[in-house]
C-alpha cells in the first residue's frame, strides 16, 4: 500500500477526526497536512478556540505522519504551545514534519496556522514504533 493510501485510510477510519471536520490537505515524502474549520461548537467560554481543539488538529497530523510507513506508532510524549488566538470562522492547518525516525522512536514537529498564515500553535510529538 502506498503512503497516500495508508494515510487516507487512517483518516477515514478516525471517527473523532471526522466529527471535528478534519480533512487531508496534502501529503509528500516529508510531511502530512490536514485542515479543520473552526465552528462555534469548538469555542471555549471566552469565545476563543478551545485549546483541546488546537491540540486535536495537531495531534491528527502527527498521528497520520507517524503511521504513514505502515509500522504502528503510538504517542508517548506530546507538547503544544499556543501562540495566537483563533475563533469561529478560522480554518486551522496543521503540517506535520518528521524530525527523526529511529528503530523504536520517532519525533515530529507540527505547525498549526490560521488561514491568514499566522502561526497559532507549535506541537512536538514522539512516538514508540511497534515492530
Amino acid at each position: 500500500m502506498e503512503r497516500i493510501e495508508r494515510i487516507t485510510d487512517h483518516l477515514e477510519a478516525d471517527p473523532y477526526a471526522r466529527w471535528l471536520g478534519i480533512t487531508l490537505d496534502s501529503v509528500d515524502d516529508g510531511s502530512v497536512t490536514v485542515t479543520m474549520p473552526v465552528t462555534v461548537d469548538h469555542l471555549n467560554f471566552l469565545g476563543g478556540t478551545h485549546g483541546g481543539v488546537l491540540f486535536s488538529v495537531a495531534d491528527c497530523a502527527f498521528s497520520l505522519a507517524a503511521n504513514a510507513n505502515g509500522e504502528p506508532a503510538v504517542a508517548i510524549d506530546t507538547h503544544l504551545a499556543i501562540t495566537t488566538a483563533t475563533t469561529a470562522g478560522d480554518t486551522l492547518t496543521a503540517r506535520a514534519i518528521e524530525v527523526h525516525r529511529g528503530k523504536t522512536l520517532a519525533t515530529y514537529r507540527v505547525e498549526v496556522t490560521r488561514a491568514d498564515g499566522r502561526v497559532c500553535g507549535h506541537f512536538t510529538g514522539t512516538v514508540f514504533i511497534k515492530r
